[in-house]
């Protein structure tokens, strides 16, 4: 099949490693003294290898190859090498204010990064997903109460992170039964571009979901 995937240029590479490390599906390895990409179907094409590599050895391009099998990734001990990275829902469905001065949790599962979250879980079926740059909980002080509550999470920052996030979110919305999303993003320019790739995914994955899209100033006031 044709899909996304990695491309390690080996006359770039200095054979740091620190590819190795960060592809936590167990897809690259060094041979040779160089990163490659040993097994296709061990590699996602989200690209979380990217912004690791420190002479711009690596891209994301599509080409004929085997489609990425999660079950032997895991089955070969690769995948959500972080412990704290593993999968877990909460089974909260509202935020619940047990007294004046502090408020319960709305978040419904883990991990929330992007990077890490897994493209198919049972807590992305049947509710809306909340998508928000990573400031916005910081600057916005009721952003559990009123963002939260009743949807599934998930955060990142397109500028530090370094990679698109449209292919990712893509496979979420295709693999799961989300019923709408919500964009939470800063005011700020670089911000666009969490909105642009929700944007993206959103035609990429064929999905007809409502969309709204609120920003946050950044002395924590919502603008729209």
């Amino acid at each position: 099949m044709i899909r996304k995937i990695v491309e390690i240029d080996r006359s770039r590479c200095n054979g740091c490693g620190l590819c190795v490390e960060a592809c936590h599906e167990g897809a690259i390895a060094l041979v040779d003294g160089k990163a490659t990409l040993i097994r296709d179907d061990y590699c996602d094409g989200l690209g979380d290898c990217l912004p690791a590599c420190p002479v711009d050895a690596i891209r994301i391009v599509e080409r004929e190859a085997a489609s990425y099998d999660e079950t032997a990734v895991h089955e070969h001990g690769h995948g959500h090498s972080c412990p704290g990275s593993a999968p877990r829902s909460f089974g909260r469905s509202t935020c619940s204010c047990p007294s004046a001065d502090e408020e319960e949790s709305a978040l419904l599962q883990w991990p929330v990064q992007i990077k890490l979250a897994p493209v198919k879980a049972p807590v992305f079926n049947g509710c809306g997903l909340l998508i928000a740059a990573d400031c916005t909980a910081y600057a916005y002080a009721s952003f559990h109460k009123r963002f939260m509550s009743g949807k599934a999470t998930l955060i990142g920052c397109p500028k530090l992170d370094g990679v698109d996030y449209s292919g990712k979110l893509a496979a979420i919305l295709e693999a799961n039964g989300i019923t709408g999303i919500t964009v939470i993003r800063m005011e700020v320019p670089c911000c666009g571009g969490l909105e642009m790739a929700v944007r993206k995914a959103l035609s990429e994955s064929g999905k007809d979901l409502p969309l709204e899209v609120v920003t946050i100033s950044t002395d924590g006031e919502v603008l729209q």
